[in-house]
Parts: C-alpha cells; sequence; structure tokens
C-alpha cells in the first residue's frame, strides 16, 4: 500500500485566529494629558461608570436656574441655611447608604429619628438628665433598636421590608408614649440639643471656614497620591498624576468659593462640619477597611460572602444598627432646628428624602456599588430645590412632585447604567 503524498505546493489548512479578549477598561493605562483624560472618561461613560457626573451637573443647572429667576438664590444667608438645613436628613442618608449597599431597605429610620430625639428630650428637659448622657442614651436605644431590626432579619430570616415595617410602627407608638399627652418637649434654652444646629465654630471666625476649604483639597490630595504610590508599587494600574491633580483642582474651587460665602454670614456652621465628618468617617470605613469590603461583598451576592468566610449574619445586624444610630443622630439635629421633640418629628415626607437622596446621590437599589458622599450630593439637590421653592413661593405639592421626578430619574438613570455594566461584562 502506498502513503499518499502532500504536493510541495499544498498549503495546510490555517486554524482560525481566535479574537483578542475584551479588556476591561478599568485596566487601562491611562495616557497623559488632556486627551488621556478625556479617552478615560469617554470608557467609562461607555461602560456604565458615570458616577457623581449627573448630580454635580443637576446641581450647578439648579443653582443657575434658581439664581436668575430669583436673583439671591447664591447669596451667603441662603448657602449657610442649606448646609444647616442638609445636617438632619443628611446623617439619615448616610445610614440609608449602608443599609442599601445590602440591597435592602430601612422604613424605620424616621421612626427611630424621631423616638431618639423623644428619649433625649425628655431626659434632659424632663428628667433633668446631663444633657450628654441623655445624649448618648437616645443614641444607645437607637443602635439597640437597629441590632433588633437586623437580628430578626438576619438571624429570623423574616424579610427586612417587613421587620422595619413593624419597627416603623412600633417605634412611632414607642416615641407618643415617651412624650406623653403633651405631645411636644421644647429643647433647653442655650442646651447641648438647642446649639447643634445654631452654632457656628469660634462664633464666626473665618479662619475656621478657611481651614476646612484649603485643607479638604490638601488631604484629597495627599491621599490619591499615597493611593497612586501603593498601587503602582503592587503592580497595580494607579490614576494618572494629571488626573490626581485636576480632581483636586475642581475640589478647590468648590470648597474656596463657598467658604468665602459662609464667611460673609456667620462663619461656618456646626451641622456641616458633623455631617462632613461623619461622611467622611463612614466613607473611610467602607472604602479602607475590611469591615467595609465584607458590606460591599455581602451586597454583591450573599452566597458567594458565605463561600468566603465573611459572617454574613454579623455584618446584616451591624449595617442596621449603624443606619439606626445615625438616623438618631439626624433626629437630634432635626430637633434642634425645628426647637423642640414632638410626635411629628421623623414623619411626613423625611424618610423619603433620606432614601432619595442616597439613591439621587448614586448608591444603587440593587446593592454592592455606593459611596457615602452620595447622600450628601443627594440631600444637597434636594435641599436646593426645596429652598428654592420656597422662594419662588411654589406650593409644597409642586415640591413633592418635582422631587418625585428627580428620584424616578436617578433610578432609571441607575438601571440603565447597571444594564450598560452587563453589557460590558462589569456586573
Amino acid at each position: 500500500m502506498t502513503t499518499p503524498t502532500t504536493p510541495a505546493d499544498a498549503t495546510p489548512a490555517q486554524a482560525p485566529v481566535p479574537a483578542p479578549p475584551a479588556v476591561d477598561p478599568r485596566l487601562h493605562t491611562q495616557a497623559a494629558g488632556i486627551a488621556g483624560y478625556l479617552d478615560t472618561a469617554r470608557r467609562r461613560l461607555a461602560a456604565g461608570e458615570l458616577g457623581s457626573l449627573p448630580v454635580v451637573v443637576g446641581l450647578v443647572l439648579i443653582a443657575v436656574i434658581f439664581q436668575s429667576v430669583t436673583g439671591h438664590f447664591l447669596q451667603a444667608d441662603n448657602l449657610t441655611n442649606i448646609a444647616r438645613y442638609i445636617a438632619g436628613p443628611g446623617l439619615i442618608a448616610v445610614g440609608v447608604v449602608f443599609v442599601l449597599l445590602l440591597g435592602e431597605i430601612d422604613l424605620s429610620l424616621g421612626s427611630v429619628a424621631g423616638t431618639s430625639a423623644a428619649i433625649a428630650s425628655v431626659l434632659a428637659a424632663r428628667q433633668g438628665v446631663n444633657e450628654w448622657l441623655a445624649v448618648a442614651a437616645a443614641l444607645a436605644a437607637a443602635c439597640a433598636m437597629g441590632a433588633l431590626h437586623g437580628f430578626f432579619f438576619a438571624r429570623i430570616g423574616v424579610p427586612a421590608l417587613i421587620v422595619t415595617l413593624a419597627g416603623m410602627l412600633a417605634w412611632s407608638g414607642l416615641q407618643d408614649y415617651v412624650l406623653g399627652h403633651l405631645g411636644t418637649v421644647n429643647n433647653r434654652h442655650d442646651g447641648l440639643i438647642a446649639t447643634l444646629d445654631t452654632a457656628f465654630l469660634g462664633d464666626g471666625d473665618i479662619i475656621y471656614a478657611w481651614a476646612l476649604a484649603i485643607l479638604a483639597p490638601a488631604l484629597y490630595l495627599a491621599a490619591q497620591l499615597r493611593t497612586a504610590q501603593r498601587r503602582r508599587a503592587a503592580g497595580l494600574t494607579a490614576r494618572a498624576t494629571g488626573d490626581i491633580a485636576l480632581r483636586t483642582g475642581a475640589l478647590a474651587v468648590l470648597a474656596l468659593p463657598l467658604a468665602y460665602a459662609l464667611n460673609q454670614d456667620r462663619g461656618l456652621p456646626l451641622p456641616l462640619v458633623v455631617l462632613l465628618g461623619v461622611v467622611v468617617l463612614t466613607d473611610f470605613v467602607l472604602r479602607r477597611t475590611p469591615y467595609g469590603r465584607q458590606v460591599f461583598a455581602v451586597g454583591g451576592g450573599v452566597e458567594a460572602a458565605r463561600r468566603a468566610g465573611i459572617n454574613v449574619a454579623w455584618v446584616r445586624i451591624s449595617v442596621y444598627m449603624i443606619s439606626a444610630t445615625l438616623a438618631a443622630l439626624g433626629g437630634l439635629f432635626i430637633a434642634s432646628q425645628q426647637g423642640s421633640a414632638d410626635k411629628q418629628l421623623g414623619g411626613g415626607n423625611v424618610l423619603m428624602c433620606a432614601i432619595a437622596a442616597a439613591v439621587i446621590g448614586g448608591t444603587s437599589l440593587f446593592g454592592g456599588r455606593g459611596k457615602t458622599w452620595s447622600a450628601l450630593l443627594g440631600i444637597l439637590v434636594i435641599q436646593s430645590i426645596t429652598t428654592g421653592l420656597d422662594m419662588v413661593h411654589a406650593a409644597q405639592a409642586i415640591q413633592y412632585m418635582i422631587t418625585g421626578a428627580v428620584l424616578l430619574a436617578a433610578v432609571v438613570l441607575d438601571s440603565v447604567s447597571r444594564r450598560t455594566r452587563a453589557s460590558a461584562a462589569r456586573t
């Protein structure tokens, strides 16, 4: 039998060349200069990573529109009032961010805020307890409420929606019981709770606002440079120095004019300092600690987190404890702002505004994605709209409709962004 021979000029069959795998945009090394920054921004937008851009653009549009209509929206006294008014609902919104990162909800935070304010005011004004101890007791009570919610959710398996709905009803009843038949407890004049909303650092000394405006960009620059250095040392991609400089400059452009405006009125308000401090602290916890990574892991996938050795039940319980404690702190600022604790505190649209602030700021309703800074940005949007509409004497019904439309737009944007990331294989 003869073996068939291959002709000399025959060409062997060519194997199909596989297509190059798609490269995750996060692994691209940013080119230098403005062109590199714009290219990175384009890739992020195409992949559904909008970040805080829509919120910042919205805030600019709100300021421009109301300034053109009223002529004094950007005056110093109005900006000071906005900075004061955002503290109470903003602190509650920070707690909402923690819960949303798990992909859950907490309907009890408004009632927790009202009950905590009632406990502190009754202890201080009626029982004669030292106000610092009264505030500590109120925060501890709120932490216990959150632990109870988390226990039934994480250990017993009751859905969070039902647990917190029951908590909302129960704590509202407790709030009425604590306040008694009078229903209102006025704050001690010049006491701790009364001065939470009215205090200004240094009694209006301009140095504090300027110090914060200079220190914030400087600390941001140092943190970003340190992070970039550590990532490069580990062989990972890092943010370009030009990008860091541009972001720092943008922060300074926002902070310095704000400091100037506040100093034209009464200086740096204490409520703004407390809110910023809580946002910075919680942001550090979420992004720089093992506990924060566990929160994101549980929100991204419960079963995967459990298989990775994370104590899912403890993470869930602790998140509800944190959110309730922050709600209590927010309730104290609301009580300070209105001069008393009453049966309406924490009711109305307080909870809805807090949830809306977290979502409008960019925290996903689907869990696993968000920052505590989103609560600050979101509550700025809501309070700016509310203040502007008050200045043009718009009816409260109009305010609700506009806020609802903004919330719907944020949720739609979140859903579209989520689908875009999924299509780009970035789930």
